[in-house]
């Protein structure tokens, strides 16, 4: 049995198709009932549980003997850090008497220590934490995720605009949330020898002129890279709806993504994806 949390996002919903599919047991967790429905459509079990509550979710990790991880985002209104840590503090706890054999956990390339540095900071903490402990562990390092730019897409049909906080030409890892979710569903069905850290990557790298001219070639239409200089970052995420440390957290996140760079990457399992291909069938769904 296979335990899967984030199973109603981006990721963690392929992370569950995919071994359904492969026609393995699937325990899919969630904290709201009504969004296991159709999971049990697709013939999986539903544990209720919240990684708030570490009693609950070690019984929902208890019913399986691997399990995906992903640390649920916290709402940007919110003090950010504080609650992601919050939850990585849940998920360690839980993982603490629950029997598994391995567990995959999704985290960041930018993974790294610090103070109030967002993902970056506090996914670190959860790869620590794993590593402290003897349950055998693969962690993947998500490079930005293509399903990122979706929010964007109604303000660029209108507009023909497209917003980033980063250099226009910069090229940058990415992948579809489809093959971050097939290659975790792979690396749950490998064996114990397949641990620790591998890096993942699209295809190819790209910057936002990239994105642009993907989304205009999918919608017929110009589209233009709008990019919001350093010192107007933290003024940017807050006019996104961001909490003052939320933004704190993410305009330090930002620098330090720019500032240290995507060299580090060395042998990464590659999605198949394409940005042009992810693109293209998000303007046909939405």
């Amino acid at each position: 049995m296979f335990v899967v949390m984030g199973a109603n996002g981006h990721v963690g919903s392929v992370v569950a198709k995919t071994l359904l599919e492969r026609g393995q047991a699937v325990t899919v967790v969630t904290h709201n009932e009504s969004h296991g429905a159709r999971w049990r459509g697709a013939g999986a079990q539903i544990a209720l549980a919240d990684a708030n509550d570490r009693d609950s979710l070690r019984r929902a990790l208890s019913l399986g003997t691997r399990a995906f991880l992903l640390n649920p985002p916290a709402d940007v209104a919110r003090d950010t850090d504080a609650v992601e840590l919050a939850t990585v503090a849940g998920i360690l706890a839980a993982l603490d008497g629950s029997s598994l054999e391995k567990v995959v956990a999704e985290s960041t390339a930018g993974a790294k220590p610090g103070h109030r540095i967002g993902d970056a900071s506090a996914l670190w903490e959860l790869e620590e934490g794993l590593r402290a402990r003897s349950i055998p562990s693969a962690i993947n390092r998500a490079p930005f995720c293509m399903s990122n730019w979706e929010t964007q897409l109604v303000h660029i049909r209108k507009t023909g605009k497209l917003s980033t906080m980063l250099p226009e030409q910069l090229k940058l890892p990415m992948a579809a949330p489809d093959d971050l979710g097939r290659i975790a569903a792979d690396r749950l069905m490998s064996g114990l020898d397949d641990v620790g850290v591998r890096f993942i990557e699209g295809p190819a790298r790209y910057s936002a002129c990239d994105v642009a001219a993907a989304f205009a070639h999918a919608l017929k239409r110009p589209v233009e890279v709008e990019c919001t200089p350093r010192e107007a970052w933290h003024a940017g995420y807050r006019a996104l709806g961001f909490s003052e440390p939320a933004a704190d957290a993410y305009t330090r996140m930002t620098e330090a993504a720019l500032d240290d760079g995507f060299d580090m990457i060395v042998d990464p399992l590659r999605g198949e994806i394409s940005l042009a291909a992810y693109v293209a069938q998000l303007t046909k769904r939405r």
